[in-house]
């Protein structure tokens, strides 16, 4: 069985999607930045308050490769900028990976970002413009990576079972 691996921008329903297709497939769910925060016993945050990006960024490539090197079957769900670093956007393309780029529009980021933004820091005290102006240039500089994934899945307008069916097609 390959591993199933989800990303995408923040927001675009990557844990929530991998948790639905992970109690349809019974292939356990992981998130990667809580894997992190485990093995670190840090939370993201205080791991970059702490240590820096640099740091954080080794350790997430550290664990996105262990998560990979495990003989279990999975679901992995990556955080937002995990492509974007130590060449992990070329892992998505192995033989023994099924890559998923969740692909939302600026307009669908926005809405879902909106309503719990407290709870992401790097938006947290943004005005309405200033926030849409900052997901369209991250999504550019993004993009790149993650259209390295071998699916893309496009989920504006999408409720989150019929996102987790159009994976279930494409897998089968």
């Amino acid at each position: 069985m390959k591993k199933i691996v989800l990303l995408g921008y923040m927001g675009c329903g990557k844990s929530t999607i991998a948790q639905n297709l992970s109690k349809i497939t019974n292939i356990p769910f992981l998130d990667l930045d809580k894997c992190i925060e485990e093995r670190a016993n840090l939370s993201i945050k205080e791991i970059f308050e702490q240590f820096g990006e640099i740091h954080f960024r080794k350790l997430e490539h550290q664990m996105f490769l262990e998560l990979l090197q495990s003989s279990e079957n999975s679901i992995i769900g990556l955080g937002g900028g995990t492509p974007c670093y130590a060449n992990n956007h070329l892992l998505l393309q192995r033989d023994d990976i099924a890559s998923f780029y969740l692909k939302a529009s600026i307009e669908t980021l926005y809405n879902r970002l909106i309503h719990n933004k407290s709870k992401r820091p790097l938006i947290a005290n943004m005005g309405e413009e200033e926030m849409k102006e900052f997901i369209a240039k991250h999504l550019f500089d993004r993009s790149f990576y993650y259209n390295h994934a071998q699916y893309k899945v496009v989920v504006d307008d999408r409720t989150p079972d019929e996102t987790v069916q159009d994976i279930l097609n494409i897998l089968t």
